[in-house]
C-alpha cells in the first residue's frame, strides 16, 4: 500500500481540460497506474499557478475542487477521504483520495474561504508556496518574514478543524512560529538540507522539531532537491529516507512525490508506476514492518 503526500494532477488537470486522468500519458499519476501499483491514498493539491489574477484565485480553487469530483472520484474504486475513519472503511480494492492546499493565495485575507474549502474536504492546508501571502512569507522571499496575524489565525483554524498545517514551502520564520502554534504539522514535500543545500529542504533542527511535534516528513522526488548533481537517482531518494531516520525520523518520514509538479523527473522514478522500483530498492535495506511504515502508516495513522 502507498500513501502519497503530495501531487499536481489537479493543476494539470485545470490547464489543459482535455487530459484524462484515467490514462493519460502526459501525467506522472494516473488512475490505471495508482491501480496496478498498489496505491491506497493519494493527496491530490489544489495549487493556484502565479499567472492566475488575485481576484480570481478563490474561484480558481473551487474550479479544482469540481475537477478533483469530476476527474478523479468519477473513476471506478476511488473514493474520497476526509477523516481516518474514511480510511478504515476503505475495501481491498479501493483507492483513497485527499483534497489538500498547495498555498494560502486562494484564500486572501478571508478566514470564511479557508473555512469554506475546509468543509469542502480539504484535510491539509500548506500556508504558502515559494512567496509571500496574506498567511506568511514563502522560502524564497527574501524579507523571510514568519506568520502575519492572519497567519496565526488560519493555523488555529486548522487545529479547530484538526488537519495538517503544511510546512514544505514556508519560510523558515513561518516554520517556527508554526511549530509554535499548530497541533497537526507535517512536510508533505520536502528532503534534508543537509545532504541537498537546496532552501527548500528542512535543516535538522527542523526535521527534530517535526519529528518532536509527531509530524512526518515526505520525502520527495524533485530531483534539485534531492542531489546538487546534474541527475538524481533512486538511491538519492533513499540517502534523504535514511538520513530522517538516523535523527530519530524513523516513524515519521514518508513519501510526498511531487509528481505532475515537476519537469524533470528522477533517473528510474518517471512516474506512479516506478514506486515498484522504489519499493523493491526499499527492501533491500529494510525489513517489511519499516518499509510499510514509510510507504503508509507514517503519515496513514496520523490522520483525524
Amino acid at each position: 500500500m502507498i500513501f502519497d503526500a503530495h501531487c499536481d494532477v489537479l493543476m494539470k488537470i485545470w490547464l489543459n481540460k482535455y487530459i484524462s486522468f484515467q490514462q493519460d500519458p502526459s501525467l506522472h499519476v494516473t488512475y490505471k497506474e495508482m491501480e496496478r501499483v498498489g496505491a491506497k491514498i493519494q493527496l491530490f493539491a489544489i495549487y493556484i499557478p502565479e499567472g492566475v489574477p488575485v481576484e480570481q484565485r478563490f474561484d480558481v480553487a473551487l474550479e479544482m475542487i469540481q475537477l478533483f469530483h469530476l476527474s478523479i472520484l468519477s473513476m471506478p474504486n476511488m473514493k474520497f477521504i476526509q477523516s481516518r475513519k474514511d480510511v478504515n472503511q476503505l475495501k481491498e480494492n479501493e483507492i483513497g483520495a485527499v483534497l489538500t492546499l498547495e498555498g494560502c493565495d486562494a484564500i486572501g485575507q478571508s478566514i470564511v474561504r479557508l473555512q469554506t474549502l475546509i468543509r469542502l474536504g480539504v484535510r491539509s492546508v500548506g500556508l504558502t508556496w515559494n512567496y509571500a501571502n496574506n498567511v506568511a512569507d514563502g522560502i524564497l522571499e527574501e524579507r523571510g518574514a514568519g506568520l502575519s496575524t492572519f497567519g496565526k489565525e488560519v493555523v488555529s483554524e486548522n487545529n479547530k478543524a484538526n488537519i495538517w498545517t503544511d510546512v514544505s514551502h514556508v519560510s523558515v520564520r513561518g516554520f517556527w512560529d508554526v511549530m509554535e502554534r499548530a497541533e497537526y504539522v507535517i512536510a508533505s514535500h520536502s528532503n534534508a538540507y543537509n545532504l541537498c543545500a537546496h532552501p527548500r529542504n528542512l535543516q535538522d533542527d527542523q526535521i527534530s522539531a517535526l519529528i518532536k511535534k509527531n509530524g512526518v516528513i515526505g520525502i520527495t522526488f524533485v530531483p534539485e532537491f534531492l542531489s546538487s548533481t546534474a541527475d538524481a537517482t533512486i538511491q538519492d531518494v533513499l540517502n534523504h529516507l535514511e538520513y530522517v531516520c538516523s535523527l530519530g525520523g524513523e516513524h515519521h518520514v514518508g513519501f510526498g512525490s511531487d509528481f505532475d509538479g515537476i519537469d524533470k523527473t528522477v533517473k528510474g522514478l518517471h512516474s506512479y508506476r516506478n514506486y515498484e522500483q522504489l519499493i523493491n530498492e526499499l527492501y533491500k535495506h529494510y525489513s517489511s514492518t519499516q518499509v510499510q511504515n514509510f510507504l503508509y502508516y507514517n503519515f496513514v495513522k496520523r490522520l483525524c
